[in-house]
């Protein structure tokens, strides 16, 4: 479908920049160049903008400017945790969900080599952790917990707030991974009870690039990149100031529409679920609370990545999985923790929706989705 009209149902791998974010951005792009860390005028006006994005941040997950710590992206913001709280610690237990991304669960399993003991939470088959498990879990000495907010894949909401209770509870640090919910619920810093939350921009319509920790100001950190003491010795380097002030603007356009764009996204998907439900798939999640714009399912007799390349061909762009795990053909990890069969877990197709998208474009997509899977299910008979 070269030069034809193409629909973008992956949000939850990145979203295009606005165009009121980027509007805010052009200029520290262009004439207003300074570093931030300067003590001239232009360096001056970079910190400015930069301090304004801080506080629209806070602003949107309800914390102080100062607890605002920004890094590359999701991906640093959860090392810097599981690291930076880990290197003042004695080694204890872990305590990770059996879904979170690879950015957490790898550096987690890097402690279990370092002599920390690292526990997986259990999954229930809708895939929401187990609140259950984590008591039994926190019987044990913990440094730090850490579950994420919103699944990337499924879109299922965690308990969050209901473990970090019980972290607090045991004295174990408590961290969720924000990335996928912000901009799509409410996130609320303080309601959590959490002490460390990590945020990015670039899936709520803000530059890739860029992210943020949001910590309690009574949480140790040891920095993983040292240089000059930017962001109060945290994460040194010089500020990205185009990408901050672009994710202040975003957190401002998030907090508008936050209310309007879940109720369009979720119309949305409720009648691309049903659509594929007609077909024979079966939606993962169903039956928990979800981020408004997801559905995960999967036809059991069709292969996931298969499905992918020929809706890409039809002019839909969907996600087999996480986009950061795309490159594997093992099956996923989220789905196995819910008790999903490898065979079914190998058909999964994510669809994300987006400000962007609307219902002509899903049943234009229920279309395609329905000659695709007639035609490589009749394919899959004939090579029987």
């Amino acid at each position: 479908m070269n030069g034809a009209m193409r629909s973008y149902f992956d949000h939850n791998a990145t979203t295009p920049v606005d165009e009121g974010v980027l509007a805010e951005m052009l200029p520290f792009l262009r004439e207003e160049y300074g570093n931030a860390s300067s003590r001239h005028e232009f360096g001056t006006r970079a910190r400015r903008a930069v301090d304004k994005a801080r506080t629209r941040i806070a602003s949107l997950v309800n914390v102080l400017p100062d607890q605002v710590v920004f890094v590359s992206g999701g991906t640093e913001a959860n090392n810097l945790f599981i690291r930076g709280v880990a290197a003042y610690l004695k080694p204890s237990q872990v305590v990770v969900s059996a879904i979170e991304h690879p950015c957490v669960a790898r550096p987690a399993q890097d402690l279990a080599r370092q002599g920390w003991k690292l526990r997986k939470l259990a999954t229930d088959g809708e895939g929401r952790v187990d609140v259950a498990d984590a008591g039994l879990a926190l019987r044990e000495p913990t440094g730090l917990v850490s579950v994420m907010l919103a699944n990337n894949e499924t879109g299922v909401i965690q308990p969050v707030s209901k473990i970090a209770a019980m972290a607090r509870e045991k004295n174990a640090w408590m961290h969720t991974d924000a990335v996928q919910a912000l901009g799509k619920i409410a996130v609320d810093f303080e309601a959590l009870g959490v002490h460390a939350m990590t945020l990015s921009a670039h899936k709520i319509y803000g530059p890739k690039g860029i992210g943020a920790l949001v910590v309690d100001n009574r949480l140790e950190l040891k920095p993983i990149i040292h240089g000059g003491g930017h962001e109060r010795g945290m994460r040194s380097g010089t500020e990205n100031v185009p990408a901050i002030v672009g994710f202040g603007a975003a957190c401002e356009l998030a907090s508008r529409r936050l209310e309007a764009l879940a109720r369009r996204t979720r119309d949305l998907s409720a009648r691309a679920e049903d659509g594929a439900v007609a077909l024979g798939a079966r939606i993962f999640g169903r039956g928990a609370e979800r981020i408004s714009n997801t559905t995960y399912f999967a036809f059991p007799d069709i292969d996931g990545e298969t499905l992918v390349i020929e809706l890409d061909k039809a002019g839909f762009a969907v996600a087999s999985g996480a986009a950061c795990s795309s490159t594997s053909t093992e099956p996923s990890a989220t789905l196995l923790a819910m008790g999903i069969a490898p065979e079914v877990a190998r058909g999964a197709v994510r669809v994300s929706f987006g400000a962007q998208n609307n219902a002509a474009e899903v049943e234009d997509f229920l279309r395609a989705l329905g000659a695709t899977v007639s035609r490589l299910r009749r394919l899959t008979a004939i090579a029987v």
